[in-house]
């Protein structure tokens, strides 16, 4: 087992041994768990939407630079398709207020 291996292991084991003690001090009422679920709801929809983006313009900023480079008179369009996965974190923040 290598050392990487080993610390995510450690970290894993660590993480469900938290959330073990803090479900331990929760009072059994429902609508708290509730509120919870929600918020972890809430970042993940707009921690992986920003993900996602930041994935994507990676990969579209290093072809626009080549495209650009190549032809400049085409930057304009290019800017758009560097623009267009943008609208996965506004979906994130959409998603963010509708979660209730």
């Amino acid at each position: 087992m290598t050392k990487s291996n080993k610390i995510v292991l450690a970290a894993l084991v660590l993480a469900l041994a938290t959330t073990g003690f803090a479900q331990d001090t929760v009072a059994s009422n429902d609508a708290n768990n509730n509120e919870g679920l929600a918020a972890i709801g809430k970042g993940l929809a707009l921690g992986l939407g920003a993900l996602g983006t930041g994935v994507a313009q990676a990969r579209i900023g290093s072809s626009l630079v080549g495209a650009a480079a190549e032809d400049s008179s085409k930057l304009g369009q290019l800017l758009l398709v560097f623009l267009l996965p943008e609208t996965l974190v506004i979906f994130g923040f959409l998603a963010l207020f509708l979660i209730g």
